[in-house]
């Protein structure tokens, strides 16, 4: 069995025994009441996939460090799993709406990351080493308290759309940004309106909102 699809299911548990299902690749088991995962998740060394998120998680074990695509959206974590650390492979994160005050140091280790969404969390800085995820194409910060970005963000290399709506920002850093395509600065306190760098970005063809 290389794909396992339990969503929406009543699970309460899941068996400590789906750490034998050596073959699996790809493992949904969103929408469900599941409370916490079994350590054996660790021992799916082939698992790419893991879409653990709308359940009721406040802890996650250590996971494969082959996997790719982690869903942990919609539960109370009230933090980033260290067990993400180490994630090498790791091209999409989804962590919005789970209570997270702030993202740790670590993030920058994530070095494989296309894809980071954490809209709808309780942010309110980032860590410079955001900066180092230099393949990062898509960053989600939707609905968090967010009153500034570091100057890292507008060094992103491959960043292509950047979504800051409902935050807390007055302006945002000067940079190059040199390969945003769309930035979303509406339902903020914008003190310029446009800011100068959304100003520069919209002239050269990034399709900005505000």
């Amino acid at each position: 069995m290389r794909s396992l699809s339990l969503v929406g299911n009543p699970l309460e548990e899941l068996p400590e025994r789906i750490g034998e299902l050596g073959a699996l690749e790809h493992l949904y088991v969103a929408e469900t009441p599941l409370e916490a995962l079994p350590a054996g998740i660790g021992r799916l060394t082939r698992l790419r996939t893991l879409d653990v998120a709308h359940n009721r998680l406040t802890a996650v074990p250590g996971l494969p460090e082959r996997l790719e695509v982690l869903y942990l959206g919609d539960n109370p974590l009230g933090h980033l799993p260290g067990a993400v650390r180490g994630l090498r492979h790791l091209t999409y994160l989804g962590a919005h709406e789970a209570g997270i005050a702030e993202l740790p140091p670590w993030i920058g280790e994530l070095e494989a990351l296309l894809e980071l969404r954490v809209q709808h969390n309780r942010l309110r800085t980032l860590p410079d080493d955001v900066g180092r995820l230099s393949r990062l194409r898509e960053l989600h910060l939707r609905g968090n308290a967010l009153g500034e970005l570091p100057a890292a963000v507008a060094e992103l290399p491959r960043l292509r759309h950047l979504d800051l709506r409902a935050n807390g920002l007055t302006t945002i850093p000067d940079g190059p940004y040199p390969a945003l395509e769309k930035l979303d600065l509406r339902w903020n306190g914008l003190e310029l309106d446009p800011p100068p760098a959304a100003a520069r970005l919209a002239e050269r063809g990034c399709h900005v909102l505000l």
